[in-house]
């Protein structure tokens, strides 16, 4: 909006012109959007907004009763906190970014929607004990994620290429099997941040350095001399997807500041969904699938453990892990739950920095 409204000043006045560059509108759209999620939680808590609609945690183990009694102190914590995070992301973005470019509408319409299909989950949960089946909620990833690839496969300016990291020249055309491949990134990662949702300031750490990772991708895919030094696909006008990531970094650490153990709020599928929804979408416009599955590793393992002790069960007969998702199970194995978010935060940072380096090991 600021840019419209005052870029065309920068003729009369020099100082108009910073909001030309990506970085200083990413820098501003990170402050802001830190800003607006510290602040909303505290008026919402001050106008206890959630006593009045009852979005408190209802803990279910599945039947576990040693991690019943681990979380039973977690009864009672407000959740849906994930609609601090999309508020204070939509108003920055919408400050901050360029509204003549599609790649910020088109992933906040992926954030929203999923955001919507978290938020009926939880209220069904909170109101009824039960919330969207498996088969709606996949049913709505997948829709989400066929539009996406039919945007990138119908307009001319994206490619349906996959990069592959590591390879220079390596580059597979999927053609109109792009669109089945955007459904599966879509789903598979608001699928595996919601596993990942299950301590206190468990995923949003991941949030926090994936989203870091890719506001630093979106602007050197976004820009011509940098892809090109990199040996990268130049993608033009990616780079304001940069003022976007920026917006979830700092919506991510405001959120963070009251979710930290002991948190006051949880994200709540509402946030995990939009969330994990958003970077895949991300990721497949500026072409970086396998970097989000390096510097998201962390969510592919928790992920992956839920598959496996599903598949355990029902082949062999017993599990695989003492429980799952992955952190569960170093929890029944008495590990403390702070030492265990920590510990993974300590792997987010290192595969970060890994997703990163690959950019010069082509």
């Amino acid at each position: 909006m600021l840019y419209h409204l005052f870029y065309p000043l920068s003729k009369y006045s020099i100082v108009f012109n910073v909001l030309k560059y990506i970085t200083f509108r990413s820098g501003c759209a990170f402050v802001t959007s830190f800003l607006l999620a510290f602040i909303l939680w505290k008026q919402f808590k001050r106008m206890k907004l959630f006593d009045k609609f009852g979005f408190y945690e209802r803990i279910d183990m599945y039947g576990h009763p040693h991690l019943e009694s681990l979380h039973k102190d977690k009864k009672g914590t407000p959740t849906m906190g994930g609609l601090i995070i999309i508020i204070s992301v939509i108003i920055s973005v919408f400050i901050w970014m360029r509204w003549d470019i599609g790649f910020s509408w088109y992933t906040l319409i992926v954030m929203l929607f999923l955001g919507g299909v978290g938020f009926k989950d939880d209220l069904l949960k909170i109101k009824k004990g039960k919330g969207l089946s498996r088969g709606v909620k996949l049913v709505s990833q997948v829709l989400i994620g066929i539009v996406v690839g039919l945007i990138i496969y119908i307009r001319k300016d994206i490619s349906t290429r996959i990069d592959l990291p590591f390879f220079k020249n390596m580059i597979i055309d999927l053609g109109y099997f792009y669109i089945f491949w955007a459904s599966l990134v879509i789903v598979a990662t608001s699928n595996a941040v919601n596993f990942t949702d299950g301590l206190d300031g468990l995923a949003i750490g991941g949030i926090i350095s994936s989203s870091l990772v890719f506001a630093i991708l979106s602007y050197v895919c976004g820009n011509i001399k940098f892809s090109h030094y990199l040996f990268i696909p130049y993608i033009k006008n990616a780079g304001e997807l940069t003022i976007l990531c920026s917006s979830i970094l700092g919506a991510s650490l405001g959120f963070l500041w009251y979710n930290c153990y002991p948190a006051e709020v949880f994200m709540g599928d509402t946030g995990a969904l939009a969330l994990g929804g958003l970077l895949g979408a991300v990721a497949l416009f500026i072409k970086k699938e396998f970097l989000l599955i390096i510097c998201g590793g962390v969510f592919v393992v928790e992920a992956l453990s839920v598959v496996l002790q599903i598949a355990s069960v029902k082949i062999r007969g017993k599990k695989m892990f003492r429980a799952a998702p992955l952190h569960h199970h170093f929890q029944i194995r008495g590990i403390p739950e702070a030492k265990i978010i920590v510990r993974f935060w300590i792997i987010y940072a290192i595969l970060a920095v890994v997703a990163l380096l690959t950019l010069k090991l082509r």
